[in-house]
């Protein structure tokens, strides 16, 4: 600020006085640029999928029009090249389309730093999956543990160790998830692949998903084994009893079976369909509330045009 032509100084004072500390060394490490998009790998692990779905076909129209809008977010590596931090979508949109540069912040930061970053860009996202939002919880968690065995708190970007909050707290804050609801998401990391796939669809409820997560990975085999041939879930009731067999050394393949051979409250016949079978007719993008209602209408459809073909029949 200049008065009478002479520089006092005073944006300077005027700047640090309405930032942290943090924002100016922030602001020293970060720079804008366009990369080459052959230059930014992926983040190691990543959680989160990105999906060729309608909404992808939507942003690869939208950056052939306009180009990329919002800036990805990466950080620079030893060898030169750049690492992806928040912009998957965005960058795999500018592949497609064709691109070969997208505008990029870089900005200098750590593993532990990368991953919270991360984790929280990402978890805004419309839809996020109970196996993405289980696992980028963990790397979460698992970052700001190693960060609070610092001795130096000020390197702490969240402060949490020394406020004496509880990590998994300020883990699920941001995106409205309580301590407990935290720990419980992170359990179902420890559920095997086929397992986890059918709480992403739906098939399985969150709860006994949980409860299923202390079962060995043998015993998960067997259940996934048996699900695969009923085409049954278990219910929470169903999923506590297996974990409490399990806890006591007695779960094997016929106490599954018994187990989930019984009869569930409430219990109604349900209809199946290979999801091959039914892919072509269903638009992609649906939740699987959505594929139901979409069948349901198809079918509803369907019975009324065979009704008015049996009347067309019946009055000739």
């Amino acid at each position: 600020m200049k008065k009478n032509g002479i520089d006092l100084g005073l944006r300077e004072a005027f700047d640090d006085l309405f930032s942290t500390q943090e924002d100016r060394d922030n602001a020293k490490r970060t720079f804008l640029r366009d990369i080459p998009v052959a230059e930014i790998s992926d983040f190691p692990d990543h959680p989160f999928k990105v999906r060729m779905d309608e909404d992808m076909e939507n942003l690869v129209e939208s950056v052939k029009e306009r180009g990329v809008l919002s800036p990805v977010l990466v950080r620079p590596l030893e060898d030169g090249s750049y690492q992806m931090v928040s912009g998957h979508r965005r960058k795999r949109a500018s592949e497609l389309a064709g691109l070969e540069t997208v505008p990029c912040i870089v900005r200098e930061l750590t593993d532990d730093e990368a991953t919270i970053l991360m984790v929280d860009s990402n978890l805004q996202r419309e839809r996020v999956l109970p196996s993405e939002r289980a696992h980028a919880y963990k790397m979460k968690l698992e970052a700001m543990k190693r960060q609070g065995q610092r001795t130096d708190l000020t390197s702490d970007p969240v402060g949490w160790k020394s406020a004496g909050v509880e990590s998994a707290e300020i883990v699920g804050k941001g995106s409205g998830d309580s301590q407990t609801q935290v720990r419980r998401y992170i359990r179902l990391t420890n559920l095997i692949p086929p397992l986890l796939d059918l709480v992403d669809e739906g098939k399985i409820a969150f709860r006994p998903a949980v409860e299923l997560s202390y079962l060995t990975e043998s015993e998960q085999s067997s259940l996934a084994e048996n699900i695969s041939y009923d085409e049954a879930t278990p219910s929470l009731a169903q999923a506590i009893k297996m974990k409490d067999f399990s806890r006591e050394g007695r779960l094997n393949p016929d106490v599954i079976l018994s187990i989930m051979s019984e009869e569930k409250p409430n219990q109604r016949e349900k209809y199946s369909f290979q999801a091959d079978r039914l892919r072509q007719y269903i638009p992609v993008g649906l939740t699987p509330q959505q594929r139901e209602d979409y069948v349901v209408k198809a079918l509803d459809y369907y019975k009324r045009v065979r009704e008015r073909q049996r009347a067309q029949n019946e009055a000739r």
